[in-house]
């Protein structure tokens, strides 16, 4: 007797559009209309955090996918953000173009300051890098000639077809536009022969050499790669304040970012936005937590909160080493499993 195929129960091919897809086209719908619908203060909070996660995406991409422990990542912000600042003002440059000029001239001087890597990692890498941050940090106070010291240097604000990017709403679009770009860039590099080179590195470098893997060239793309980003986030930060001054670039800034890729999650590009969300939000919450308790108890906590704000920061970074090193990207991978096990179940 001849079989019949019953063509109803053929499986359907899966729909090209999945999950994952749908919900981060979602996600930059939301971004995008965040500034019909939300008061000015927030956008500005949208605009800064943007540029924190650029820079951050760059320190994960040295430290967290490579394992080049870095304590300069603020100097090369600075060096992005006086790049803009002098290119503007001297050359009359479009944003266009003193954007990428920025990532390209951190770029370079990243690479030279990684140099040491080749050589020497750990600690004595971590003392390298600190050295960055002192001397460009010197340079930027004392070559007053080009950088005008102290004082620092006006920013004219971005314009695009005349249109003047110079309220928080209006560069708040370049900025979303920037980090959708290089989060998608970042995440392609990781997937790539490169990416896997990083972490080949990261994991053991002396078997990666063995495997075939270029050790000298791939650290020293590491170091570039990531110091573009932060020259990036530098001259958006430029253009984002209007203003460029050494103080904005200090040690701190540093700790920052440093913090940011432990507490989101080093080697993930998820924990590098969730960790300078967190590390970015964090001192507002403490200071509207500080007001609401004050008004309460009678009490100026205020004054108490803010100096010891870097004293939680690091209190952050030692629980988070301590208690999930893995940072917040591996807690929302905890809490998305559960919830798709519960809503199956």
């Amino acid at each position: 007797m001849a079989m019949t195929v019953d063509t109803t129960r053929v499986s359907q091919p899966a729909s090209p559009i999945s999950g994952s897809m749908l919900w981060n086209g979602l996600l930059i719908l939301a971004l995008l209309l965040l500034p019909l619908v939300a008061p000015r203060y927030w956008i500005y909070f949208a605009g800064l955090l943007g540029i924190n996660i650029i820079a951050t995406q760059g320190l994960n991409i040295m430290m967290g996918y490579t394992g080049l422990l870095s304590l300069g990542h603020a100097a090369f912000v600075g060096v992005g953000a006086y790049t803009v600042a002098l290119t503007q003002t001297y050359l009359g440059l479009p944003f266009w173009v003193t954007i990428p000029l920025a990532g390209i001239s951190a770029a370079v001087i990243g690479a030279a300051f990684g140099l040491p890597s080749l050589r020497i990692r750990g600690l004595y890498l971590v003392i390298a890098t600190l050295a960055a941050q002192f001397i460009l940090t010197f340079v930027f106070v004392h070559w007053q000639s080009v950088t005008n010291g102290d004082v620092g240097l006006p920013v004219r604000p971005a314009t695009v077809f005349g249109y003047a990017l110079n309220n928080e709403t209006r560069i708040y679009y370049l900025i979303l536009a920037v980090v959708v770009f290089l989060m998608i860039f970042a995440r392609n590099v990781i997937k790539s022969r490169v990416g896997r080179a990083f972490i080949a590195i990261r994991e053991r470098d002396l078997t990666a050499q063995v495997l075939g893997v270029e050790i000298v060239t791939y650290k020293l793309v590491a170091f570039a790669l990531g110091s573009f980003y932060a020259g990036v986030a530098g001259g958006l930060l430029a253009y984002f304040n209007q203003f460029v001054n050494p103080e904005q670039f200090g040690l701190l800034l540093s700790v920052f970012f440093l913090s940011a890729v432990i507490v989101g999650g080093m080697g993930s590009i998820l924990g590098a936005i969730l960790g300078a969300a967190f590390m970015t939000l964090l001192p507002e919450v403490l200071r509207e937590g500080s007001l609401l308790f004050g008004e309460l108890f009678q009490i100026d906590l205020g004054t108490v909160l803010t100096p010891l704000r870097e004293t939680i920061f690091g209190l952050l970074m030692v629980g988070f080493l301590i208690l999930e090193p893995r940072g917040l990207a591996q807690l929302w991978k905890r809490a998305k499993h559960k919830f798709s096990s519960g809503r199956s179940g």
